[in-house]
């Protein structure tokens, strides 16, 4: 059998390929013949860990080729370019993981072919993770199994070889790969349903809570992290507004194995370095970072976690002892109590933690209140969450309220913001918040708050009935603490342009109603009429 044309990376053919969507979509129908007998889990790592060994592989190469051309400009004999290609800390420097010889990229899609392709891909992931500490215990090694078909699996890894991974708006394949990742995750999260809400927060929610925190520099936590999806996009508005990726450290701990591995991954793959523990853990019964006060905390927490790690001596427990029942008042706790001194903190949470008064919720709802704790309410539409019909809302904490820093002091105010009209529908099911709206919810935050990016777009806070309102201490004690933001925005004023009286009106529109009911019962007549003289 002659030897495989090898292609360079990202210089591959795929007919019919010009954009990242369709991209995207190819890969996904490719990889989903693959599902076989494996479950949906299994799946996920096997497709994910193909992806993430592709994007370490590029990213090697991309180095090993700025190391040469390095090299050449300094002047360096040729003769001397292995001892620096093969020096790993020059990959190190630049968070590059090692790909050891024999398990890149390349050398695997040549022997595609070859009938042992999973077991050569098992083979990789143990070479790439025995070569980089902190890939320990992370990759996946499923690819030899007797339920993985290997001649599809070695289509898949041609098309992967052959995908145009350059070339698309200008990014790097290094970028586009990470979008396919958070691709792929999203995709899995709708296929599992709602167990796919363990792992994936909608991007348009994680997008409002990221744009109201502006977390531009400091620490980032996030203690049910998932797939990691807050830190990405944590580092998105970072790169956005030209920082670099190191102005942020992060910080995080998920309770579920495979999908720390995810998050792990999903990390690496967008070259962030962050802390998630060397294993998985419950966050209630062993906090894996237990000293750490952070400078923003940004989760999307089990709704109404029943089955959870309690000790009621918990010092987390500030506020009051969360009921057994619920985990809800557990996470905001726990996340208040990882606050620095000038922290803030943005969480995704089930509607009834606005209101509920079981067990005690209420009185814990009330001390944050009276703490002074809760900066913003955002009551979120239906149908943002494809894995659950739960409505939910964002919470916002803020330790300091004050004026300091050139912000508008706020202290013993709560800013209500209700969203339930907005988004638009992306099918039947599932709802996505537009740019627009991220940008009005935002808005009306930094506004009220008088951050810098309000005070740099010229935009001042006022109440608008029907969307937002700054409501007092007594105001909400008023209202017994309940926090639901349609209680204090009132209703959106109605544009009556024609000044018509109400009474005027009502006498109009009945006249015309009577009009159309006389019309329909004259058409009514003259069908019957016509069908009387068809001759059967």
């Amino acid at each position: 059998m002659p030897p495989r044309k090898k292609t360079p990376p990202g210089q591959g053919e795929l007919p019919g390929v010009s954009t990242m969507t369709e991209l995207k979509d190819i890969l996904w129908k490719s990889a989903d013949k693959l599902r076989g007998s494996m479950d949906a889990a299994q799946y996920k790592d096997f497709v994910l860990g193909l992806v993430f060994l592709k994007y370490v592989s590029d990213s090697f190469e991309e180095r090993r080729r700025q190391i040469r051309d390095e090299l050449i400009a300094d002047g360096v004999p040729e003769s001397r370019h292995e001892s620096f290609l093969d020096d790993k800390d020059e990959y190190d420097r630049e968070g590059i993981f090692w790909v050891p010889e024999g398990a890149r990229w390349a050398d695997l899609a040549a022997q595609a072919k070859s009938g042992a392709i999973g077991q050569l891909i098992d083979a990789a992931m143990y070479a790439i993770m025995k070569a980089n500490a902190s890939l320990t215990g992370v990759l996946p090694k499923i690819f030899n199994r007797d339920n993985v078909d290997q001649r599809r699996l070695s289509e898949l890894v041609d098309l992967i070889s052959d995908a145009r991974f350059t070339g698309h708006d200008g990014k790097s394949a290094r970028d586009v790969l990470g979008e396919v990742y958070e691709y792929f995750l999203e995709k899995f999260a709708r296929a599992e349903g709602k167990r796919g809400g363990e792992f994936y927060t909608p991007s348009s929610v994680v997008k409002v809570l990221v744009e109201i925190l502006e977390p531009y520099k400091g620490s980032v936590y996030d203690p049910c992290c998932g797939s990691g999806g807050m830190f990405v996009q944590a580092e998105k508005f970072v790169l956005s507004h030209r920082g670099k990726r190191d102005d942020i450290a992060i910080y995080g701990q998920e309770a579920n194995e495979r999908t720390w591995r995810l998050a792990k991954m999903n990390l690496a793959i967008h070259s962030l370095r962050g802390d998630l523990s060397p294993r998985w853990a419950d966050t209630f019964y062993e906090d894996k970072h237990p000293d750490l006060k952070a400078d923003y905390v940004m989760a999307n927490p089990p709704f109404n976690m029943s089955d959870w790690y309690r000790k009621t001596d918990d010092p987390r427990w500030r506020f009051g002892t969360p009921p057994a029942s619920n985990a809800n008042f557990a996470w905001m706790q726990h996340i208040i109590s990882k606050l620095g001194t000038r922290g803030s903190a943005g969480i995704v949470m089930a509607n009834g933690s606005m209101s509920s008064k079981q067990s005690g919720e209420g009185e814990i709802r009330a001390a944050m209140v009276e703490a002074d704790l809760v900066a913003c309410m955002v009551a979120l539409p239906p149908q943002l969450f494809r894995t659950t019909q739960i409505p939910a809302c964002l919470w916002f904490f803020a330790k300091d309220k004050s004026s300091r820093g050139g912000h508008t002091d706020r202290r013993g105010q709560v800013l209500f913001i209700d969203a339930r009209n907005m988004g638009t529908m992306l099918d039947r099911t599932e709802r996505i918040l537009t740019d627009d709206d991220i940008a009005k919810i935002a808005g009306a935050y930094h506004a009220w708050r008088g951050t810098r990016s309000a005070r740099d777009a010229g935009l001042t806070y006022a109440d608008e009935p029907g969307f937002c309102y700054s409501a007092t201490q007594d105001e909400i004690r008023t209202q017994d603490r309940i926090l639901t933001p349609g209680r204090y925005v009132g209703a959106a004023e109605v544009d009556d342009g024609d000044d018509e009286p109400i009474a005027d009106k009502i006498e109009r529109l009945t006249k015309e109603l009577l009009g159309h009911f006389d019309t329909s019962y004259r058409l009514e007549q003259a069908i019957r009429t016509k069908l009387e003289r068809i001759d059967v």
